[in-house]
């Protein structure tokens, strides 16, 4: 899980760069969902054919809604990273525990603790005092308080996607359940790149770069071990991992974008994570 999250705490870097090269976000989520579903489809059709045929139409739909999500997710969160800090929209989509446990409690009767309510509290605080941080500030980027609520949205859209994959990960293998969900996850992304009129194409070459770094990496290597743990863990624990992301990305970001994160921020930004990690250190608080 280590090698994971160094794999996703360069998205956001990856992300600016192909921005920077003139990519839009909705053909960066696009592109970012259709090559590793590429990678994987050939591979995943020739092991597990027996799986596939053994799949009923609900357990189908339930890998479609999950790809719809995961799609909605990228697409906010990588629009959010145009008009927010790195660190910002990092943190706050890093608030995706809080509602999966929120999903859990619901559909999976998975109970919810009075250390998991006091995390939450905790992150939701610091989400506020984020958003606080940045709503006065231009240099947050264009436009600050979108850019969170769209990361915050984020964290909303990850939460059904890993609650399916609990469910389904309990008879699917790891390469069955991820190569069909970045497929839907692609072709919805796709369908809203059409839908829009974005371009895909006619960025600077080096854009096409980032963005495949972004799918062998954070994409095949970062989400795919959320998705290998999931199987094991209850799904608010599965996402404990993405507390590192934070720090990985945001020191990044400062080395190489020169962003300066301001104290109000990393206040929030300490909330934040210390309410997650108290939500989600403990299996039997």
């Amino acid at each position: 899980m280590g090698i994971g999250v160094l794999a996703v705490s360069t998205a956001s870097i990856f992300i600016r760069f192909a921005q920077q090269a003139g990519a839009g976000s909705l053909a960066i989520a696009a592109l970012r969902l259709a090559l590793a579903a590429l990678v994987l489809l050939p591979f995943a059709v020739m092991r597990c054919r027996e799986e596939y045929r053994a799949l009923t139409l609900r357990e189908w739909a339930l890998m479609g809604i999950s790809g719809v999500f995961l799609g909605a997710h990228f697409a906010t969160w990588i629009f959010s990273l145009e008009l927010t800090s790195v660190v910002s929209s990092v943190v706050l989509v890093t608030l995706s525990p809080l509602f999966v446990a929120l999903g859990s409690a619901l559909v999976l009767r998975e109970r919810l603790t009075a250390r998991v309510l006091l995390g939450m509290s905790i992150a939701i605080a610091g989400g506020i005092v984020i958003g606080v941080a940045d709503a006065p500030n231009a240099s947050s980027g264009s436009n600050p308080l979108l850019g969170n609520a769209l990361a915050l949205m984020g964290a909303v859209c990850i939460a059904p996607y890993l609650i399916i994959g609990r469910i389904l990960r309990q008879r699917l293998s790891l390469w069955a359940y991820v190569a069909v969900v970045y497929g839907a996850a692609a072709l919805t992304l796709l369908l809203a790149v059409l839908v829009s009129g974005a371009p895909l194409v006619g960025f600077e070459p080096v854009a096409y770069v980032w963005v495949a770094l972004l799918a062998l990496a954070p994409q095949l290597i970062g989400h795919t071990s959320f998705n290998w743990s999931v199987r094991r863990l209850p799904a608010v624990y599965a996402t404990i991992p993405v507390l590192g992301e934070p720090i990985g990305s945001s020191v990044l970001a400062v080395i190489l974008l020169g962003e300066v994160i301001r104290p109000l921020t990393v206040l929030g930004a300490v909330l934040t994570l210390s309410g997650i990690w108290l939500m989600s250190s403990q299996r039997n608080a």
